[in-house]
């Protein structure tokens, strides 16, 4: 399994997303119900984080959308089943060395709403996106063979995080800028 780094911002991500989100419109667009969004912590403007592309595509439901397993074959993407319950989730070109991770997520679901209010809050609070970067450089220290331990150790913090984007999605949050203990 590949290391855990975390490497300063690159403002060439966003750029790779946005090719990728064009090849990935061509081949599963009419599967597309919630358009295809940089999410993770390459899609936050200064935030350190693991190399790797984060991408969340929204579709109408699970079922319906196992097409695209074999259809997103052709831009190197390999289906990996985690969370199946809850996304298709794919690593591009494969587990061992990862450039670019796809979510299919239904848009009705609480994950698709979630992972954007995450990313949108560590937007727009840059203390609560320099807390979570210490930690995952810490953890990335800690566990730089451990996948599996690098995103437990982020958990209590992420769930913290995406609540406190919930509330200030719907207008009773902290003020910008704001700590999350």
């Amino acid at each position: 399994m590949s290391e855990v780094r975390i490497e300063a911002y690159d403002p060439a991500w966003p750029g790779r997303f946005d090719r990728e989100a064009i090849a990935l419109a061509e081949v599963i667009g009419p599967w597309l119900t919630g358009g295809i969004h940089h999410v993770g912590s390459t899609a936050v403007p200064g935030l350190a984080a693991k190399p790797v592309i984060d991408i969340m595509a929204g579709v109408a439901d699970l079922p319906s959308a196992r097409p695209c397993i074999d259809l997103l074959d052709s831009l190197d993407y390999r289906y990996t089943p985690y969370r199946a319950d809850v996304m298709h989730w794919f690593c591009k070109p494969g587990p061992e060395f990862r450039t670019h991770h796809l979510h299919l997520v239904p848009t009705g679901s609480a994950r698709y709403v979630d992972v954007l209010a995450f990313r949108d809050y560590l937007r727009a609070h840059p203390v609560a996106a320099a807390q979570y970067a210490a930690l995952k450089r810490e953890l990335a220290d800690r566990h730089a063979d451990d996948r599996e331990a690098y995103t437990e150790g982020k958990a209590d913090l992420v769930a913290r995080l995406t609540e406190a984007a919930r509330r200030w999605r719907t207008g009773a949050g902290s003020a910008p800028g704001a700590a999350v203990r």
